[in-house]
């Protein structure tokens, strides 16, 4: 028999109301309406946080992946319950924290409390149990009866029940009437490496989304308060003003100052190319690294992850692609 972990985070599944709103309670609200019987496996749920997943942040990605690593050879598969709201930062965090996992690691969560009638939890975690049991290796998250790579999965709705997307790649699998139906030519490219944990990521990063009016100088500003580094999303494949805010001299500015620069299309699908216009080989010339298709979830995580394994630009950009 299969042994499956959950690792409760908190967030809406866990959720009770009390007169201040939604606050997560621990692991007995969840198993309350879990039935064992209906999967054949043994279950384990042990609560390691107990927080809303707006407070999730890089000091909690550290705790989640040391604790997924600390029981990966324990169980047939890892299921870690998570708010909604960060769920695909923390799933694309633990992408690259996590290397060559060698069993299943599935984020899930829900749009209503697992207690109220409507709910979608019950579902999801079926979702999850449903991977959990299929030997697919990786890290992946499990929502309306889909599951998405998770590095791609973002969440574009706040409350729609089919919150998360896959962007720029299709889903890894998807339950219908026939079960689990598994696009296998999609799953991570298998190797021989061991498990691995590294956690070290620096977190002095920046993501900044382009307007019309957006002023060039907010990058001195941003240099000043000694980032590492920037990510900024461009409009379209690959276009940023440089006539009267001319962005380009303070691109090599940060550039100048051992600042990597990353950047990525505001457009949710298909991939940036700074090569088509001038706007855009302006900055290529100057060194940025395009994040191509990337989700700006994954842009953000990866790059704290790289600036935690070098200071050095070439290893950086190795490291993105």
């Amino acid at each position: 028999m299969k042994k499956i972990l959950i690792l409760a985070t908190g967030g809406t599944i866990s959720s009770i109301k009390n007169e201040n709103g939604l606050v997560p309670e621990n692991k007995k609200e969840i198993l309350k309406y879990i039935n064992q019987d209906e999967f054949d496996f043994e279950l384990t749920i042990k609560d390691i946080l107990l927080l809303d997943s707006s407070n999730i942040q890089p000091e909690e990605w550290k705790l989640i992946a040391t604790e997924v690593f600390s029981h990966i050879d324990e169980y047939d598969a890892i299921i870690i319950t998570h708010g909604t709201d960060t769920m695909a930062y923390t799933s694309s965090m633990l992408s690259f924290m996590l290397q060559n996992p060698n069993i299943p690691i599935i984020f899930t969560g829900s749009q209503l409390p697992i207690s109220h009638p409507l709910t979608d939890a019950i579902s999801n975690l079926k979702t999850a149990f449903t991977m959990a049991l299929s030997n697919l290796n990786g890290i992946f998250l499990a929502f309306d009866r889909k599951i998405y790579l998770g590095c791609r999965a973002v969440k574009v709705r706040t409350s729609g029940f089919n919150a998360f997307e896959s962007i720029n790649y299709d889903c890894i699998a998807y339950i219908d009437s026939k079960g689990l139906n598994i696009n296998y030519h999609l799953l991570p490219q298998k190797n021989n490496y061991l498990p691995s944990l590294n956690i070290s990521i620096n977190t002095d990063v920046f993501l900044l989304k382009l307007t019309p009016t957006t002023p060039p100088k907010i990058i001195d500003s941003l240099i000043k308060l000694g980032i590492r580094g920037l990510i900024i999303e461009a409009f379209g494949i690959g276009g940023i003003q440089h006539i009267r805010r001319d962005f380009v001299k303070f691109i090599e500015e940060a550039i100048n100052n051992n600042i990597t620069v990353v950047m990525c299309s505001q457009c949710l699908y298909e991939k940036a190319d700074f090569t088509v216009y001038e706007v855009g080989m302006k900055v290529l010339q100057k060194g940025i690294i395009e994040a191509l298709d990337m989700t700006s979830e994954a842009c953000v995580t990866k790059l704290m992850w790289a600036l935690g394994q070098s200071n050095n630009p070439n290893k950086i950009r190795s490291i993105f692609f």
